[in-house]
């Protein structure tokens, strides 16, 4: 096969061309909410909180991670801190790096659900960082997202993730604080 060039400069490439046009163009999606921190003692405090997915898993990544977790130990952690950042997550001041972001849709609403691979910082959350318990390697938001309305969720800022032979996800969380997120809205 012989390539012709159309234009002294270019050269024309039918295939590549194609190709191109066919590739997905990954747009990256922003979430945005409000994370209410109620501490064990009762004491409460918001700050705004807002997500950058670059890109979301794959369902083979997604396979991959839950294989990962079933074997137990630091299996999983490890498997996350090999992974590229896929996104940032950001509670007032402070931002950790996405390793693992996954969307389903379920009938009229998405489930989002984020994994960084080290603790969530709530300094930003009007309390002082607190060193998490060993083991406690991961960080967790799980996202509801109705079509027609804001949605809400919940952030884990230390835990340990384990799937049992069932697939059915186990979090143990480090701290007794509860955040919940409202009004969680999305856009690109």
């Amino acid at each position: 096969m012989r390539v012709m060039s159309l234009h002294p400069r270019f050269v024309y490439l039918p295939g590549l061309v194609g190709l191109l046009l066919l590739a997905p163009v990954e747009a990256s999606e922003r979430f945005t909410a409000t994370a209410a921190v109620k501490s064990a003692s009762g004491a409460a405090a918001t700050a705004p909180l807002t997500i950058v997915v670059d890109k979301f898993s794959t369902d083979a990544e997604r396979e991959s991670l839950l294989k990962a977790l079933k074997e137990g130990g630091t299996t999983g952690r490890d498997l996350l801190a090999r992974r590229p950042a896929v996104g940032s997550l950001q509670i007032g001041t402070r931002s950790t790096p996405i390793k693992y972001a996954y969307a389903v849709s379920t009938g009229d609403r998405r489930l989002i659900t984020v994994v960084t691979g080290s603790p969530i910082v709530l300094d930003g959350a009007g309390r002082a960082a607190s060193a998490t318990r060993p083991g406690f390697d991961l960080g967790l938001v799980l996202l509801d997202l109705p079509s027609s309305q804001a949605g809400t969720g919940d952030l884990v800022p230390a835990t340990k993730i384990r799937v049992e032979q069932d697939n059915t996800i186990v979090t143990e969380d480090a701290s007794p604080d509860l955040v919940k997120l409202s009004n969680v809205t999305v856009g690109r």
